[in-house]
């Protein structure tokens, strides 16, 4: 973030533009687009940039980094325009969305090793059947009704075929694992999410294996994402400071 600039100081666009390695032409978008503070203009309509915009400028591109674009833009703009609960909101929004991340991937894996623990429902491919099953047999076979296997198809959990001649749907092998799997998630209460999750992960992976280390790898990624995210929020708050507005937050001293 940019150091020593007095926030009554006139700064010209190009040098603004200079201490971040941008265009003129961006200073002035990001001015539209509300990631600066407003700008007062001269007589003949030239622009007046102050330190204020140098330090907001500083904060941008930290922001974006952290809880992206869209969202820096909303945080930055309420700020701006004086609704500072809006632009909190819209952080705590962000970080919210992190954890519900994070929780969708300890429910994904806790439902492929449900899958997995379940030696009827698991990925093994089994014996071959001599014809695919209509869907009053695959709705016995796995102990649902049939209303709730043409629901799943809706949802797209289950691609079946259709039968020449008579239109009825069928089920082979493939979509006959894939319901037992869809049966066995929702009876645990698992939601159509984390089931389509689920079956992606069997489907993309093919191997248990495979499966689990492509959410570790989610994880970590995640937890990756979330230390930018603390980053970001920590030089919005710089930012915060800056302009006076964290005032209210800070804890009121103790007498001894």
């Amino acid at each position: 973030m940019p150091s020593g600039s007095r926030s009554g100081e006139r700064l010209r666009a190009v040098d603004l533009a200079n201490t971040v390695g941008i265009s003129v032409q961006q200073v002035r978008n990001y001015v539209d687009l509300g990631f600066l503070p407003a700008v007062e203009r001269t007589a003949s309509g030239y622009r007046v940039f102050t330190g204020d915009h140098a330090e907001a400028l500083g904060v941008v591109r930290i922001l974006a980094a952290g809880h992206g674009w869209l969202r820096a833009r909303a945080i930055l703009r309420a700020v701006h325009e004086g609704d500072l609960e809006a632009g909190l909101a819209a952080l705590d929004q962000s970080h919210a969305d992190l954890d519900r991340e994070r929780s969708d991937i300890t429910r994904v894996l806790g439902a492929f090793e449900t899958v997995v623990a379940s030696p009827a429902q698991g990925t093994a491919a089994g014996p071959v059947r001599r014809r695919p099953l209509r869907i009053g047999e695959v709705a016995r076979t796995v102990g649902v009704r049939t209303p709730s296997l043409r629901l799943w198809e809706e949802r797209g959990l289950l691609r079946p075929d259709r039968e020449k001649g008579t239109g009825y749907r069928v089920y082979d092998e493939s979509e006959l694992r894939k319901a037992r799997v869809v049966a066995l998630l929702r009876r645990g209460n698992y939601p159509f999410s984390i089931v389509h999750a689920v079956l992606d992960e069997l489907t993309n992976t093919g191997s248990p294996e495979r499966v689990r280390a492509e959410l570790a790898k989610r994880e970590q990624d995640l937890h990756r994402r979330s230390l930018q995210r603390l980053r970001s929020s920590a030089a919005l708050y710089g930012y915060l400071q800056y302009l006076g507005l964290t005032h209210h937050s800070e804890p009121a001293g103790t007498e001894a």
